[in-house]
Protein backbone atom coordinates (compact mmCIF):
# COMPACT_ATOMS: atom_id res chain seq x y z
CA UNK A 1 0.00 0.00 0.00
CA UNK A 2 2.90 2.27 0.81
CA UNK A 3 3.91 2.11 -3.14
CA UNK A 4 0.31 4.61 -3.39
CA UNK A 5 1.12 7.32 -1.23
CA UNK A 6 3.34 9.06 -3.79
CA UNK A 7 1.04 8.72 -6.18
CA UNK A 8 -2.07 10.25 -4.07
CA UNK A 9 0.63 13.05 -2.67
CA UNK A 10 1.10 14.02 -6.29
CA UNK A 11 -2.41 13.67 -7.43
CA UNK A 12 -3.32 16.02 -4.18
CA UNK A 13 -0.70 18.27 -4.90
CA UNK A 14 -1.77 19.30 -8.66
CA UNK A 15 -5.82 19.15 -7.93
CA UNK A 16 -5.20 20.47 -4.77
CA UNK A 17 -2.55 23.17 -5.75
CA UNK A 18 -4.99 24.38 -8.22
CA UNK A 19 -7.72 24.11 -6.77
CA UNK A 20 -6.18 26.32 -3.96
CA UNK A 21 -5.15 29.17 -5.94
CA UNK A 22 -8.20 29.18 -8.01
CA UNK A 23 -10.54 29.32 -4.97
CA UNK A 24 -8.25 31.96 -2.64
CA UNK A 25 -6.87 34.12 -5.80
CA UNK A 26 -3.22 33.33 -4.03
CA UNK A 27 -1.14 31.76 -6.62
CA UNK A 28 1.65 31.17 -3.88
CA UNK A 29 -0.63 29.18 -1.94
CA UNK A 30 -1.36 27.27 -5.03
CA UNK A 31 2.31 26.90 -5.23
CA UNK A 32 2.96 25.96 -1.71
CA UNK A 33 0.55 23.02 -1.97
CA UNK A 34 1.97 22.13 -4.63
CA UNK A 35 5.46 22.22 -3.40
CA UNK A 36 4.97 20.19 -0.08
CA UNK A 37 2.49 17.80 -1.89
CA UNK A 38 5.50 17.80 -4.36
CA UNK A 39 8.05 16.99 -1.94
CA UNK A 40 5.95 14.48 -0.36
CA UNK A 41 5.64 12.65 -3.01
CA UNK A 42 9.43 12.94 -3.72
CA UNK A 43 10.33 11.33 -0.74
CA UNK A 44 7.84 8.05 -0.88
CA UNK A 45 9.50 7.70 -4.62
CA UNK A 46 12.86 7.92 -3.63
CA UNK A 47 12.02 5.37 -0.82
CA UNK A 48 10.03 2.78 -3.09
CA UNK A 49 11.98 3.09 -6.09
CA UNK A 50 15.78 4.86 -5.60
CA UNK A 51 17.13 8.43 -6.09
CA UNK A 52 16.81 8.48 -10.31
CA UNK A 53 13.41 7.35 -10.03
CA UNK A 54 12.33 10.16 -7.46
CA UNK A 55 14.42 12.39 -9.08
CA UNK A 56 12.74 11.54 -12.98
CA UNK A 57 9.20 11.48 -11.19
CA UNK A 58 9.43 14.80 -9.72
CA UNK A 59 10.84 16.36 -12.83
CA UNK A 60 7.51 15.04 -14.80
CA UNK A 61 5.62 16.24 -12.01
CA UNK A 62 7.16 19.82 -12.38
CA UNK A 63 6.44 19.33 -16.09
CA UNK A 64 3.32 18.51 -15.69
CA UNK A 65 2.22 21.39 -13.68
CA UNK A 66 3.54 23.44 -16.15
CA UNK A 67 2.14 21.98 -19.72
CA UNK A 68 -1.17 22.46 -17.74
CA UNK A 69 -1.10 26.18 -18.17
CA UNK A 70 -0.50 26.25 -22.17
CA UNK A 71 -3.02 23.01 -22.56
CA UNK A 72 -5.74 24.59 -20.22
CA UNK A 73 -5.88 27.68 -23.14
CA UNK A 74 -6.50 24.76 -25.46
CA UNK A 75 -9.12 22.67 -23.54
CA UNK A 76 -9.88 24.66 -20.29
CA UNK A 77 -8.56 24.41 -16.61
CA UNK A 78 -10.03 21.23 -15.12
CA UNK A 79 -10.04 19.14 -18.11
CA UNK A 80 -6.00 20.16 -18.19
CA UNK A 81 -5.51 19.53 -14.45
CA UNK A 82 -7.08 16.32 -14.68
CA UNK A 83 -5.57 15.05 -17.77
CA UNK A 84 -1.97 15.97 -16.36
CA UNK A 85 -2.90 14.53 -12.64
CA UNK A 86 -3.56 11.48 -14.72
CA UNK A 87 -0.26 11.55 -17.18
CA UNK A 88 1.27 12.28 -13.70
CA UNK A 89 -0.43 9.14 -11.17
CA UNK A 90 0.17 6.47 -14.17
CA UNK A 91 4.01 7.31 -14.32
CA UNK A 92 4.20 7.24 -10.60
CA UNK A 93 2.32 3.92 -10.67
CA UNK A 94 4.83 2.58 -13.17
CA UNK A 95 7.78 3.61 -12.37
CA UNK A 96 7.43 4.75 -8.51
CA UNK A 97 7.07 1.33 -7.61
CA UNK A 98 9.13 -1.35 -5.22
CA UNK A 99 11.23 -2.94 -7.57
CA UNK A 100 11.66 -7.18 -6.61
Amino acid sequence: MSSLLPTAASTAGLIGGYQAARLTGIRPLGGAVLAVAGAAAFAGWKRNAGTAAAIGLTATYLGAFGASHPLAKKMGAWPSVLAVTGAVAVASLVFGRKRK
